[in-house]
């Protein structure tokens, strides 16, 4: 498959687990970031194939970095992290044009399953 992702999260270990995650079925990992400043900068430099965003984080929201990335890059492919009690933000996530979403905690399996979805897409 090939695709590059980055991934977003202001949790070390998140980031940790879901680039294990993402190279044991032989996706790339070209770029990490802990907030969504760095996030859109990144993108911008690394131009990944897909982002896996959490969506509360210091500094800049997973939410607001979407949006900036999106007006960077209409066709980006976002897919929006989300704890259980966050559904009003990510319901703005996918208003705006989030790609799908990973609930934590969250399975490989699902994980996976969002990655390879979004990934047809391109």
């Amino acid at each position: 498959m090939g695709k590059k992702i980055m991934v977003v999260d202001d949790a070390a270990v998140i980031r940790l687990m879901l680039k294990d995650i993402l190279e044991s079925h032989q996706f790339e990992v070209v770029g990490e970031c802990s907030n969504g400043q760095d996030a859109i900068e990144k993108f911008k430099a690394l131009k990944p194939d897909i982002v896996t965003m959490d969506i509360i984080m210091p500094n800049m929201d997973g939410v607001q970095a979407l949006e900036e990335i999106l007006k960077f890059d209409k066709n980006a492919k976002v897919i929006m992290v989300t704890a259980l009690d966050q559904r009003e933000f990510l319901m703005k996530a996918i208003r705006l044009g989030a790609a799908d979403f990973i609930v934590k905690p969250f399975e490989d399996a699902r994980v996976i399953a969002a990655i390879q979805r979004v990934a047809r897409q391109i």
